[in-house]
């Protein structure tokens, strides 16, 4: 059973920077996907970054160029650093792992992100 474990979350006046980390309990095996999920009140969880074992990154459009995603694979932790952060980016972040072979997935439980002035 692996467990992800997100830290980093808070409140954050509009223009800030906020890093996440996900702490990951065991090493994941090769091809794997790590992602960051959000999710507002009222709206659906929607996927904001994700990064492949190749090393392969990828954004919604929404983040493009304020977020990035990042992973310390001695420490086994992914981080999302978060710059120019808007009102709009205010939700739960959760963290995602999901192992191609076998096709399993794992959860985090989530950290809230608050952007306000």
């Amino acid at each position: 059973q692996v467990q992800l474990v997100e830290s980093g979350g808070g409140l954050v006046q509009p223009g800030g920077s906020l890093t996440l980390s996900c702490a990951v309990s065991a090493s994941l095996s090769r091809p794997w996907l790590m992602q960051w999920y959000r999710q507002a009140p009222g709206k659906q969880r929607e996927s904001v970054a994700s990064i492949f074992s190749s090393g392969v990154t990828k954004y919604a459009d929404s983040v493009q160029d304020r977020f990035t995603i990042s992973r310390e694979d001695a420490w086994n932790t992914v981080y999302l650093h978060m710059n120019s952060l808007k009102p709009e980016d205010t939700a739960v972040y959760y963290c995602r792992s999901y192992q191609f072979v076998g096709e399993t997935e794992y959860w985090g439980q989530g950290t809230q992100v608050t952007v306000s002035s």
